[in-house]
């Protein structure tokens, strides 16, 4: 396993990074406990989660994959050799307004009280006393997030950028957050965060957590520059498109237990196009003798701006080609293919 700098923060993290936002939905305890035991034995020493999971986020099932994780944690104290991640919920409009994670019944916001009461909750359900990275799940304004590839402006109604950084800076000062990092967002905010933290010493966010595969590569536009540039790398999710990019659902098929079976929220991931690219991805897989989930994740993998992609599994086999994904040679015949195919459809699936 390779590792990576968390921005520049000092942290080393496993270019692999272990999802988990389906334990608690998909995957039991047990599940999730086999998963965290496998990928540290794998060097995955890279956990995200959220306060949100498991997802889809629903009432019931909100909080159940921190608890898990917490509970992994207790058993076996190895709380030191993971570099652990969550996330506080953005604008709750985006989900029709996610009132039941605060104790209040408000609509989520990145607000100082929500945050401080976000942070607390997810350090008790994780049993730790702090956590590696600290993410915003999605932005504070009501800017379109979730595929699209088109602008419509929003009210400029918002916490101000200086303000959430000053409500986490103060979690970072008592030590229960290392880092900080943002979510689904845009080259603007991105920016603005860093400007912010520049000329008010605030505490400078260390990566972005955005969807990147093949079939949506948004993120070269602006981001990726950025990227580079302020080290404010890459953490990809979604690298098979939600397990599009296997050729698994192709011709109409739908198998049991997969997200589309059981909550037929793949629509991001069926746009015009998005069959001819992942086709055409699949087949350069196999012509290569590569699982079409190796050659997705190992693109992510090779990208100079990617700090470490995101990995989700629900069973064990699908875990482990997962991670062996990362230890395929990316070649120049891969790059010219890959990028060949993404002329003739670019991003079906932002």
């Amino acid at each position: 396993m390779n590792y990576s700098e968390l921005g520049r923060t000092g942290l080393k993290v496993s270019r692999c990074c272990l999802g988990t936002m389906t334990w608690g939905s998909q995957n039991t305890e047990a599940e999730a406990h086999a998963q965290m035991d496998y990928a540290l034995e794998r060097g995955v020493n890279f956990w995200d989660t959220a306060e949100m999971y498991a997802s889809p986020p629903t009432p019931e099932t909100q909080g159940s994959t921190e608890r898990y994780i917490g509970s992994w944690l207790k058993k076996t104290g190895k709380r030191d050799q993971i570099v652990l991640a969550s996330k506080v919920a953005g604008r709750g409009s985006a989900f029709g307004g996610l009132t039941w994670l605060r104790q209040d019944g408000a609509s989520t916001r990145h607000t100082r009280a929500q945050i401080d009461e976000a942070v607390e909750n997810s350090l008790k359900r994780l049993n730790t006393d702090y956590l590696d990275l600290y993410q915003l799940h999605w932005p504070d304004r009501a800017v379109r997030v979730f595929g699209g590839q088109t602008y419509k402006d929003y009210d400029q109604d918002y916490e101000t950028f200086g303000d959430i950084l000053e409500a986490l800076d103060a979690h970072v000062k008592k030590g229960t957050i290392r880092a900080l990092g943002v979510s689904n967002e845009f080259p603007w905010g991105v920016m603005k965060f860093l400007e912010e933290s520049k000329t008010r010493g605030l505490p400078r966010i260390a990566s972005i957590q955005n969807a990147y595969h093949l079939a949506n590569r948004t993120f070269e536009y602006g981001l990726a520059e950025i990227a580079l540039r302020e080290d404010v790398g890459l953490l990809a999710y979604s690298p098979l498109a939600q397990g599009a990019l296997t050729g698994k659902y192709f011709d109409g098929a739908l198998p049991a237990g997969s997200r589309k079976a059981l909550y037929n929220r793949m629509q991001r991931y069926e746009g015009p196009g998005a069959e001819f690219a992942m086709r055409a991805y699949v087949d350069l897989a196999r012509a290569h003798g590569l699982d079409p989930a190796a050659l997705a994740l190992k693109f992510c993998d090779a990208r100079p701006f990617v700090t470490a992609t995101i990995i989700g599994a629900t069973s064990m086999a699908q875990l482990k080609t997962n991670i062996d994904a990362f230890d395929l040679d990316w070649t120049d015949e891969l790059e010219k293919a890959v990028n060949a195919i993404h002329v003739a459809q670019p991003n079906p699936c932002p």
